[in-house]
């Protein structure tokens, strides 16, 4: 027999495992995409808005699509969105990570592992296009890293002492590149901070997430979030709870030593589950939230807000903020796919972008 209290809480939205946030005024539908799943969010300066799709045996036609108009139309040129992984080098393979430096030029990761296959080594990249002319800048293919270990998944860069970062689930590792010699250097691969718990399972509406062999959804560092003094480097595995930073001076220091660099990171706080992440101009940092659907972030004084929950945030996954006081969002259903529902295809179609306005 259950008491008043206990109905009570079985009742509110609070305590409930399977009570579903109402839809918010403040979530906002900037695109759908049928069956095209987005992934990764760029938006520049002048609000373009750039969308990375996974490489699949079907539904695939863009691996990077510019957003006109409600519609996708394939980046830089149809001739790099090409299926063709006879030629790798010139052809995205499974484009994941996006990001828009300060100098308005657009970075695009390209992990080169389609469909859960290993990498394709040769397809590795990270490209600078110039927004201005549309075209290629610039590609480094990190030929100094065991790339057939590697699983590249974001990257931030600072324009300011040209450098990028990037994280590397398949390592544990934070990649740090130069951008002007090509040379990459590995730092905390391995280190508490980077590695996934292995004793924690990412549940959603109250189950837990598990592939077709039984194989629970695990994941070490993943997103990462570069503030706009190019100061810190928020980063955290997604099956963990915690939020890590460290100051970018010490990533920067050949002359430290791995134990040296870990001794320099910071807990911030713990946010629970979260996927992308990113950075504004106020020193916010935005982290997704999957479990509660929303979107939470971290204030400069370390006080964990809620900007919007939603039932709409199916997997919420990359974040990108417009010149326009807007925060641009994917919600990537991953946990819907086939792949975690024994082979049940459970995706609310269509997928879409959203956006909301970022605080005062």
């Amino acid at each position: 027999m259950k008491t008043p209290l206990l109905t009570a809480l079985l009742l509110s939205s609070s305590y409930s495992l399977f009570a579903q946030p109402a839809l918010s005024p403040k979530l906002e539908t900037v695109a759908e995409f049928g069956k095209h799943q987005p992934i990764g969010v760029g938006v520049s300066k002048e609000n373009r808005i750039f969308v990375t799709f996974p490489k699949t045996p079907t539904d695939y036609d863009y691996g990077l699509a510019e957003i006109v108009n409600g519609q996708r139309r394939p980046y830089p040129n149809e001739e790099w969105n090409k299926w063709d992984s006879l030629n790798p080098q010139n052809r995205f393979i499974n484009v994941q990570a996006l990001f828009v430096d300060q100098n308005n030029a657009l970075w695009v990761l390209d992990p080169a592992n389609p469909a859960e296959q290993p990498p394709l080594i040769q397809g590795i990249k990270l490209m600078k296009i110039n927004l201005a002319t549309n075209q290629v800048e610039k590609i480094y293919r990190f030929e100094d890293i065991p790339r057939e270990k590697s699983a590249l998944n974001d990257v931030r860069v600072d324009t300011r002492r040209q450098v990028a970062y990037l994280s590397d689930p398949g390592r544990a590792a934070i990649v740090v590149l130069d951008l002007n010699s090509g040379k990459s250097r590995s730092l905390l691969e391995g280190d508490k901070s980077t590695k996934a718990d292995p004793d924690f399972h990412l549940k959603i509406d109250g189950k837990e997430v598990r592939d077709t062999k039984g194989k629970y959804f695990s994941s070490n560092v993943n997103g990462i979030a570069l503030t706009d003094d190019f100061k810190y480097l928020y980063y955290r595995p997604i099956t963990q709870t915690k939020l890590f930073r460290i100051e970018t001076q010490y990533l920067n220091d050949p002359k430290l030593s791995p134990s040296e660099v870990s001794s320099h990171v910071e807990t911030m706080a713990e946010t629970g589950v979260s996927h992308g992440m990113y950075s504004d101009k106020a020193g916010n940092v935005y982290l997704t939230d999957s479990p509660t659907k929303a979107v939470r972030y971290l204030t400069p004084d370390r006080k964990l807000e809620t900007l919007v929950r939603d039932s709409r945030l199916l997997w919420p996954d990359s974040f990108g903020i417009g010149s326009d006081g807007y925060l641009y969002l994917t919600a990537a259903q991953i946990h819907r796919t086939k792949r975690y529902n024994e082979g049940e295809d459970k995706v609310d179609y269509p997928f879409r972008l959203y956006r909301m306005k970022l605080p005062k």
